[in-house]
């Protein structure tokens, strides 16, 4: 297969549960290539389940590693309760406790600027939303505000979907609340801008959690009450977010080795949803199959058009 290029960043979007797809497809680049996830990338950038993926990756975990992670993940922090079964009269649907312990097994009590100072050296970029301040925040090892920073803070900030979880530290809420759902534009910018990384030697694989079915009927939709659109109105906003991060590393960064990899479900699978673990590995393997032929159509000159959404048993 044809090597990456010198520098190798990742970037995955948020999902839930459905990160399970990516560690699946990790583990199947993981097994290819010989080596590691965290040999390969020396920039990890996650948002939301993707800050845990990706932290999971600069800290030395195998991808086989995390996926044994996200199975306990879906039995611990998603139980069903009676604060979910009651939900909307509850503020939240998940107590905040069992997520934070499942991280402190797997992380401990380790410090963001941990990251900068142990070799290999490895940049990571958490994103989460700040209440108070009103804006995105990119939580980096080598900013001075992040580097005592407990790792399991950073990522309990970035998984705090509204309504699943109470506000973080009562000011930190999802990354995936704004524009960076999709991080490639950021970890773009962090490894040609922030390590000034020469983008003719950089690869950046861009993975997603699944893109969800869509059908339009005019007749059925021509009959929604105000309540049916605020559903269609979110999906709407995260994919339109998705797509912009694509096409603004496509426009600004021509000279980065980029790749997208997406799936399309057959089925919409909330970020709760426990019950389709097995369901959600399938879309893993076949995610997998298709970063693995798309290494294998580079080496033989094979034309690349980016980015690259596949379907089940496409391909």
């Amino acid at each position: 297969m044809k090597p990456l290029r010198k520098n190798v960043a990742i970037a995955i979007d948020g999902g839930g549960i459905k990160g399970i797809i990516v560690t699946r497809a990790l583990s199947m680049l993981e097994e290819a290539l010989g080596v590691s996830v965290h040999d390969i990338f020396r920039l990890a950038v996650g948002t939301s389940t993707g800050s845990i993926i990706s932290a999971g990756i600069a800290s030395g975990l195998s991808a086989e590693y995390l996926h044994e992670l996200y199975t306990q993940l879906g039995k611990y922090v998603f139980p069903y309760t009676l604060r979910k079964a009651f939900f909307p009269l509850t503020r939240y649907r998940y107590s905040p406790e069992p997520f934070r312990e499942l991280l402190n097994t797997y992380f401990g009590f380790r410090k963001v600027g941990d990251f900068w100072i142990t070799q290999p050296q490895t940049d990571l970029v958490i994103t989460t939303y700040d209440l108070q301040e009103n804006r995105t925040r990119f939580i980096k090892p080598w900013k001075k505000e992040y580097e005592d920073w407990l790792l399991v803070d950073a990522l309990q900030a970035s998984c705090t979907v509204p309504t699943y979880f109470p506000v973080a530290k009562g000011r930190y809420i999802d990354g995936g609340v704004g524009s960076y759902a999709n991080p490639c534009y950021i970890a773009a910018y962090e490894a040609i801008e922030c390590l000034q990384w020469d983008p003719l030697e950089t690869t950046l694989i861009s993975i997603g959690t699944g893109r969800d079915p869509y059908s339009f009927t005019s007749s059925q939709r021509s009959r929604w009450l105000p309540w049916h659109w605020i559903g269609k109105v979110l999906g709407v906003f995260l994919q339109s977010a998705y797509d912009q991060q694509v096409h603004l590393v496509d426009t600004y960064f021509e000279e980065l080795d980029f790749r997208r990899f997406q799936v399309d479900l057959h089925e919409s699978i909330e970020m709760d949803d426990t019950s389709k673990i097995t369901r959600l590995e399938e879309y893993g393997s076949q995610l997998g199959e298709m970063i693995l032929q798309d290494q294998v159509d580079r080496s033989q000159g094979v034309e690349i058009k980016q980015p690259i959404h596949i379907s089940m048993g496409s391909a």
